[in-house]
């Protein structure tokens, strides 16, 4: 028989002692670990998107796409251009959703049973399985924001229309290539680390736009208050990893980091082509040729500092193929 819930839930287990000569038992995952209940969206009371609603706000910023001074898109009318910017929003939640479910939970999942055999404590397998339980609600909270653009447009635009987004593509490329279990674990956890250290910068293009759809800001900004801390969780123990790597493995998760960043900032061509295709711009072909041969329009996240950071600690600025002359760095 089904007992109701009581009206005074139990208190949440307390977390085990940090261990001060664990090397990876560090006060960075500690603290987080700790703080869990209190600082995690998921722990939190929902807004009410439809509340927040305005409809004659733009569903995305209209400098992100690529071809916004393309003369096709300029010549669309207002109405073809509220379709293109609301599934321009659809993408770039199943951007983060496909990444969440495709290579970040998949590189927690290895981080929490110690795949890479650093001896984890219990508090840092504490905090890599509430990493977890977080991107399950963040995948969630984008799926949802979608859900009220669709509601509220009137307008069906569904995530199964769009490719699986590019930074997912590549690293299910990378593990298909992968010879050994060894290399595939390590492709799985260089993508995750690039991925949680670049999600806040991909997340601002949305929460720091005044301009742009409230609901859209809100759970962009939601969504980067746990990200933030997935960082710190996700820096510390690639560092761990890769303190205790031998040269050949290194260099392929050094490989991996590199292929991975110029994934994760890169505008998604294909996914574009395919927005393009469902509102019927005219000349659109042409114009994602145009805007796919311009160098200039390659690079959709700009703000490396947190990669940078992480490589310079490292050591591997020099080891790692990528042109940080292209990116900013604060």
């Amino acid at each position: 028989m089904a007992h109701p819930p009581s009206p005074h839930p139990s208190p949440a287990p307390q977390l085990p002692e940090h261990d001060p000569d664990d090397p990876v038992e560090n006060a960075v995952i500690a603290r987080l670990a700790g703080n869990w209940a209190r600082r995690a969206s998921v722990k939190r009371a929902e807004p009410d998107l439809d509340d927040l609603f305005e409809p004659d706000r733009p569903d995305y910023p209209e400098h992100l796409l690529p071809f916004h001074d393309h003369p096709a898109y300029l010549a669309l009318d207002g109405g073809q251009r509220a379709r293109l910017l609301a599934w321009a929003w659809v993408a770039f939640n199943k951007n983060v959703m496909d990444n969440e479910q495709r290579v970040v939970n998949p590189g927690f999942e290895l981080i929490a049973r110690d795949a890479f055999g650093t001896g984890l404590s219990e508090t840092s397998v504490l905090a890599a399985t509430q990493a977890m339980v977080d991107e399950q609600y963040h995948t969630l909270m984008h799926l949802n924001a979608s859900a009220v653009t669709r509601r509220r447009r009137g307008w069906q635009l569904p995530e199964s229309a769009l490719p699986v987004a590019r930074k997912a593509r590549r690293h299910a490329e990378r593990l298909a290539e992968a010879g050994q279990p060894w290399q595939r674990e390590l492709t799985t956890l260089a993508f995750a680390t690039v991925s949680e250290l670049s999600i806040n910068a991909y997340l601002n293009l949305i929460a720091e736009d005044p301009e742009v759809q409230p609901v859209n800001r809100a759970t962009a900004t939601m969504h980067n208050r746990d990200e933030y801390c997935h960082s710190a969780i996700s820096k510390e123990v690639a560092k761990e990893v890769c303190a205790g790597l031998d040269a050949e493995r290194r260099a392929y998760f050094l490989d991996a980091v590199g292929d991975g960043m110029r994934a994760f900032g890169a505008n998604d061509f294909t996914t574009w082509r395919r927005v393009v295709r469902l509102v019927g711009v005219a000349d659109g072909e042409r114009m994602m040729r145009d805007v796919e041969q311009d160098q200039g329009r390659t690079m959709l996240v700009q703000d490396y500092s947190a990669l940078y950071a992480l490589c310079t600690e490292l050591g591997a600025l020099e080891e790692i193929d990528f042109d940080w002359g292209g990116v900013t760095l604060r």
